[in-house]
């Protein structure tokens, strides 16, 4: 493969093999029944081959199709076991690599954006890519002056990929959504369509890592690499060595389980209200477990930004849904816009519909767990349950979009290290509106992790 494949009828050919192969599948699986295999062993088979087929186009169409196989892999904790298993390692995979771009290709763009020269600012470059993502690999190499580190650069043809692939993908989100019960696949297909044009310019990707790099230099508990070079379509940062968080999920010790979850909690909304960006690609590929304990941050290309943090809403709505305030919390949500003004809902019953999402602020620890998730995705994506018919009505306001999709990522990642995790700490500390007036007054410092 010399590059993306990037006409848009070669993308729409290799995407809708998809469905179609499961067709297939689904009919090689029925004649294999019909001569005697059992049902079980079939289901647990095609499920595999659906799983492998599902990593082999995503993985090396990358672009959009690769994006949603992230943005899908950090929610596989929510399917019922016997499903999840044969679709976790193909998805898992899409967070650490993919099929590589040559040598040849990844030079030509080196030599084009960066100069023909681009060897002399580097003592040593490895052509064999160190990670491969949705819309570029990166590559471990040398700089002039001694210091060891990442070279990311973009896929040609990236920029149509993804337009292309997130058209196409949105006419199959029937088939993605049951293998995220309780999810609307279409609007997360939209939104990440909407971010095209700022992950492809690697000079605001440069700028956002700046920005959280100075503002956790000397972090006793964060990790992010400094930038050192950046050029149209080319970004060299300082390198990052730490034991990926999908190697911690897979076969880590529940100490650096747990140190990791705690740590990825307080980024997600520490890093926040430090900065006023939100880090919006929260897939354990973006994350190392340093040697130190430390909890290394990788990829600034899909930040929200949010100079002033969090929406304050976020923070008193849970506090008074935890307070059972539920007129209050009926009275924010319609003044915010989650619940439009032709619908009324009851009070109580949103409260009823809140309470079970939000049980890791109501205690000290909570352990996040597989189980946990899956019931309550379960109980949303049950067509029978008030939960469902609640859920349906409820508005989604377009400035909360992005904040929501971390947070249940975010939340996706916590289920899968089965972490325990002191969840309201982070809240109290980072959260606006978590506290009220007084109680507030002391947030916004952490007292850092024991090593």
């Amino acid at each position: 493969m010399s590059d993306l494949p990037r006409r848009a009828v070669t993308r729409t050919v290799k995407l809708a093999a998809l469905p179609l192969g499961y067709a297939g599948r689904a009919t090689w699986g029925l004649g294999k029944r019909i001569t005697g295999y059992s049902a079980d062993l079939v289901g647990t088979e095609l499920q595999q081959r659906t799983a492998e087929q599902l990593f082999k186009v995503l993985g090396e169409l990358k672009g959009g199709a690769m994006k949603l196989g992230q943005a899908l892999s950090v929610f596989e904790s929510a399917l019922p076991e016997d499903l999840a298993k044969p679709y976790r390692a193909a998805l898992t995979k899409l967070q650490e690599a993919a099929p590589p771009l040559p040598a040849a290709t990844v030079h030509a763009v080196l030599a084009e954006r960066v100069g023909e020269d681009w060897r002399d600012l580097f003592e040593e470059f490895e052509d064999r890519p160190a990670a491969a993502a949705s819309i570029g690999q990166v590559h471990r190499a040398v700089w002039h002056d001694g210091r060891v580190v990442a070279v990311k650069v973009q896929y040609p043809g990236a920029g149509e990929a993804l337009v292309s692939d997130l058209n196409q993908l949105s006419r199959f989100s029937r088939l993605l959504g049951p293998m995220v019960p309780g999810m609307d696949v279409k609007p997360l297909i939209t939104e990440l369509r909407d971010r095209i044009t700022e992950e492809l310019d690697y000079g605001l990707e440069a700028d956002a890592q700046r920005a959280y790099a100075e503002e956790f230099a000397d972090d006793p508990d964060v990790v992010v690499p400094h930038v050192v070079y950046q050029a149209d379509q080319v970004l060299v940062t300082e390198w990052l060595e730490g034991t990926p968080l999908s190697e911690v999920i897979a076969e880590g010790s529940q100490e650096d389980r747990d140190r990791a979850g705690q740590l990825l909690a307080r980024f997600l909304f520490g890093g926040t209200a430090r900065t006023g960006l939100l880090h919006a690609d929260p897939h354990p590929g973006n994350f190392r477990l340093l040697s130190d304990g430390r909890l290394g941050v990788m990829d600034f290309g899909t930040v929200d930004r949010l100079p002033d943090g969090l929406p304050p809403t976020i923070g008193t709505a849970l506090r008074l849904t935890l307070d059972g305030e539920a007129e209050e919390v009926y009275s924010l949500l319609r003044e915010e816009g989650f619940v439009k003004e032709s619908i009324e809902l009851d009070p109580d019953a949103i409260l009823e519909y809140l309470l079970p999402i939000i049980e890791p602020a109501s205690v000290e620890e909570f352990e996040f767990s597989r189980g946990w998730i899956r019931d309550q995705a379960a109980r949303i994506a049950d067509r029978r349950s008030p939960a469902h018919q609640l859920g349906k009505q409820l508005n989604l306001p377009p400035e909360y979009l992005l904040i929501h999709r971390v947070t249940l990522s975010t939340i996706g990642v916590l289920c899968q290290l089965k972490a325990s995790v002191r969840m309201r700490d982070e809240l109290e500390g980072w959260l606006p509106g978590f506290l009220d007036e007084e109680e507030d007054e002391g947030a916004g410092t952490k007292v850092p992790l024991s090593k």
